[in-house]
């Protein structure tokens, strides 16, 4: 004979492993710190200055 399986618990197993993937996917994606962000940041707003006094004036 085979063995008794109970669908339901089955199921939420499935549900919550992938949930625990996605979770952990979104760590990694977002899960920085404080300091990471703000050099980021300052990054961002340096190449932008950078980028922004190579314009030509033709007004």
């Amino acid at each position: 004979m085979s063995n008794v399986v109970n669908l339901n618990k089955v199921r939420k197993k499935k549900s919550r492993a992938a949930d625990k993937s996605r979770a952990d996917a979104n760590a990694v994606l977002h899960g920085r710190s404080k300091t990471d962000k703000a050099l980021d940041k300052a990054r961002r707003d340096k190449a932008a200055k950078d980028h922004a006094s190579h314009k030509r004036d033709d007004a």
